[in-house]
């Protein structure tokens, strides 16, 4: 007989549990807060202007194929997808801009043009990070992180030497370079992992393997068109998605969930899972005796970065900037402190400029250009009235005259979005952005348990959990908890 699964969440990793439940028998029901599957991957439009909201980079290709290609399908039944080439600039100064190009010959040269004979060393560096990922995303990320004992086979303890976990990212660049800019260019992947290079395992460096080898990628329409794909797909599969029901309770009887909860809606569940934030389920959907961890407990977890946010519509065309675009024109390493080590509003933010118009006209009006503006921030920091305003002059006073145009006479829509609209709208712990930090302390085992030791048919995904944040690592993360559901509820 079918059991019921209820999925709190319909973000990426809620619709990937979702989907592979459902592939496999079980009936799936999705409960999603917002009037838009997707969470932190929605869209919205304005005047003409359609904005992804969060997600911008496509980076780890493979992943997307190996989860589509589970149901039988190809990337290519749901989205077209562009090799950006140049993938994207960074900017470290007036005159002084950097584009990353897509083949490994160019890359090579551009190293040689800044500091001769890195390449040799490039090519070292790249075939390491090369072994990581394929050991780090084939091996590591798939396991649910419930015992030491997944870990105990003799290859995979072997490889943690190989893979660096005990060397931090900053040492192992800085034994191969000595140029600045390479070193920050090596170093920007890690920024939102949720620590300072100095402090993040070399084990990393597989995110330049996805960076400089796998390429940056683009989605025709947007980021939106994965979650189109994804929640076409998990119709397809008969998952039900009930838009605007916000879980209000988890019931639980006998050690078990037997009801979720919304303000207009109680539905019974066999088994559930959790793509909500983990914290708020926890601690707000739960009665106190049915949590795993206290508040001390998530107040002592790192977590990764929050972002103040800015969705530009502008009504001319833009020169001197890619698609994406990097600002690296103020120190590097103090705005890393302002978000990691001693949190607060940084005096000199570094940023990032995402100007998808400048690869699909399907996103502003016609002479038009979207512009979408991050700085990464610390979480949990509290704004003062008129900080987002600052905060937009400081950005747009230096992306005017890095880029030599005015720009701000010629925004028609703005929005801005930080800490408390992550709140608001995913019920982020701490407004953060992209979930807990990818700390040595907290890997794996380490960290919060993908399925409850207190309700035995309650179960976690998403970014707080196994295996970690970003939109792969989410797909990844449903399935590993669908493959656990299985283990446990098999049908």
């Amino acid at each position: 007989m079918s059991k019921k699964v209820i999925v709190i969440g319909a973000g990426i990793a809620g619709l990937s549990a979702a989907s592979f439940l459902a592939r496999d028998g079980y009936q799936v029901t999705i409960l999603e807060k917002n009037s838009l599957a997707g969470g932190r991957a929605r869209k919205f439009e304005a005047e003409g202007f359609t904005f992804d909201m969060g997600p911008s980079w496509y980076w780890m290709p493979d992943v997307f194929d190996k989860y589509f290609a589970a149901f039988g399908k190809q990337v290519s039944d749901y989205y077209d997808l562009l090799r950006l080439d140049p993938a994207y600039s960074i900017f470290f100064g007036k005159d002084e801009v950097m584009d990353i190009p897509a083949s490994r010959e160019a890359l090579y040269a551009l190293f040689e043009e800044h500091e001769l004979g890195s390449s040799k060393n490039l090519d070292k560096f790249l075939k390491e990070a090369a072994y990581k990922y394929e050991v780090g995303i084939n091996e590591f990320v798939y396991k649910p992180g419930l015992s030491m004992l997944e870990f105990a086979d003799m290859r995979v303890l072997k490889s943690l030497f190989r893979l660096q976990m005990f060397s931090s990212m900053s040492g192992h660049v800085r034994k191969l370079f000595k140029n600045p800019k390479l070193i920050e260019l090596l170093e920007f992947p890690v920024l939102f992992l949720g620590a300072t290079p100095e402090k993040t395992p070399a084990m990393y460096s597989l995110m330049n393997h996805a960076d400089l080898i796998l390429g940056t990628w683009y989605p025709k329409g947007g980021m939106h068109k994965i979650i189109e794909g994804m929640v076409s797909l998990a119709e397809e599969l008969g998952v039900e998605i009930r838009l605007n029901q916000e879980v209000q309770q988890i019931v639980v009887s006998d050690g078990a969930a037997k009801k979720v909860v919304t303000a207009t809606d109680e539905f019974e569940a066999d088994i559930v899972v959790a793509g909500a934030d983990y914290h708020h389920v926890e601690q707000h959907l739960l009665k106190p005796h049915c949590r795993m961890y206290d508040e001390q407990y998530w107040d002592k977890r790192v977590m990764a970065p929050s972002s103040l946010l800015f969705y530009l519509g502008v009504n001319k065309k833009l020169d001197n900037l890619l698609h994406h675009n990097l600002f690296f024109d103020e120190n590097f390493k103090q705005h890393a402190i302002d978000i990691y080590e001693k949190p607060t509003w940084p005096e000199k933010p570094l940023f990032y400029a995402c100007c998808t118009t400048k690869t699909d006209l399907s996103g502003a009006p016609e002479g038009c250009e979207n512009l979408f503006l991050l700085i990464p921030l610390a979480p949990d920091l509290k704004e003062e009235e008129g900080m987002r305003e600052r905060y937009y002059n400081i950005v747009m006073d230096r992306l005017e005259d890095l880029t030599g145009q005015s720009i701000r006479d010629a925004v028609v829509y703005k929005r801005s979005y930080a800490h408390s609209d992550f709140e608001e709208d995913y019920h982020a712990y701490k407004g953060n952005a992209y979930g807990l930090a990818n700390t040595l302390m907290q890997t794996a085992v380490l960290k919060p348990r993908l399925k409850s030791k207190k309700v035995k048919n309650l179960y976690f995904t998403g970014q707080l959990t196994t295996p970690g944040p970003g939109v792969p690592p989410s797909l990844i993360s449903g399935q590993v908890v669908a493959g656990e559901v299985k283990k446990e509820f098999a049908i």
